[in-house]
């Protein structure tokens, strides 16, 4: 059974590894990483776990909740859920997720996506935007599984993004 996990310093460790398995690059949807981030370090680590938390008490334009996918000691991923006021919501929607790859294809997205929505209705939030490349299979199928209803597609430098509602009940 996955769990969502605060970000915390004491996941090092396994964040680190989780992280390593992903490879170079700022891919790792759902941690909120940014090239400015030393997660090298165990300081530089905890520089930034407390930006995480500072975002999710913000009531700013750049308010997020970071959790982590949290199983059997391993940090399998992590998702975020953009704040109402967050900017950029309607390129990057509210949420935004990723698995490392040994953990793909057991359901754990959708899991996690799913307890996300609870933490969206505490929020208040009667509806998520999402959305993903198109020929990201296992995301679409993510989240239709969890209620995303196509809004329509959109063509970016990057290729054909379709954007989803998901209505939080």
């Amino acid at each position: 059974m996955s769990l969502l996990v605060r970000p915390s310093v004491g996941l090092y460790a396994a964040w680190r590894e989780a992280h390593e398995e992903w490879g170079d690059g700022l891919h790792e949807d759902g941690f909120g990483l940014l090239d400015t981030d030393d997660v090298r370090s165990s300081e530089g680590f905890r520089a930034f776990v407390d930006r995480l938390s500072a975002k999710e008490s913000s009531a700013g334009d750049d308010g997020a909740t970071f959790r982590w996918i949290f199983e059997d000691g391993e940090v399998l991923g992590g998702i975020a859920l953009r704040h109402e006021s967050a900017r950029d919501l309607d390129v990057l929607g509210h949420v935004g997720y990723g698995l490392r790859p040994s953990a793909r294809g057991r359901g754990l997205a959708a899991k996690a996506l799913r307890d996300m929505l609870g933490v969206a209705k505490a929020r208040g939030m009667n509806r998520v935007l999402l959305s993903c490349f198109v020929d990201n299979v296992p995301s679409v199928k993510t989240i239709e599984r969890c209620g995303g209803v196509l809004d329509g597609v959109v063509t970016t430098s990057r290729g054909k993004v379709g954007r989803y509602t998901i209505m939080v009940r």
